[in-house]
């Protein structure tokens, strides 16, 4: 874990302590990685409730009811999956925001429109959610550690 996350996961906790909300991770390649860069800092059990690695669109639909009919028109690697994702990572929590990730973190996965690097995030909080589609480039590990941090910053934004 660098440095670089775990300083912005303790900005985002005191973030989330200073306004008294719970935080849920929806994330797909990143497979833990904003949980566990969440789960180095000391105390982050009172402004982290769960996380889900819902890396198959099965476990989307099932732990997330990100309906199937979205993932069959956009794919499981869009800004409306990521968004229904975050949506009912929240809905399926006690959390009060969510944070989703779901990407082609490469070698291989590339589609037409979606180079490996593709990653789409989702941010989500009551009645408002935001997403983004970012193209990252570097290898698995590098785009994965970029996605995290870019899912924390993002956070940030979005609960300050």
């Amino acid at each position: 874990m660098t440095n670089e996350l775990i300083d912005l996961a303790t900005k985002v906790g005191r973030a989330l302590e200073a306004k008294g909300l719970l935080l849920v991770t929806a994330e797909s390649c990143t497979g833990g990685g904003v949980s566990q860069a969440i789960t180095e800092i000391a105390g982050s059990t009172g402004w982290f409730e769960r996380g889900f690695v819902t890396y198959s669109n099965l476990s989307k639909t099932e732990l997330l009811n990100v309906p199937d009919a979205l993932i069959a028109q956009f794919g499981s690697v869009s800004e409306e999956v990521a968004g229904a994702m975050a949506e009912g990572a929240v809905a399926n929590s006690n959390a009060d925001v969510a944070v989703s990730t779901t990407g082609i973190a490469g070698p291989s996965g590339a589609v037409p429109g979606k180079p490996v690097g593709t990653v789409c995030f989702g941010w989500s909080r009551g009645d408002t959610t935001y997403t983004e589609r970012l193209v990252l480039s570097g290898d698995r590990q590098s785009i994965r550690e970029q996605t995290v941090a870019h899912a924390l910053q993002g956070l940030l934004r979005f609960i300050e």
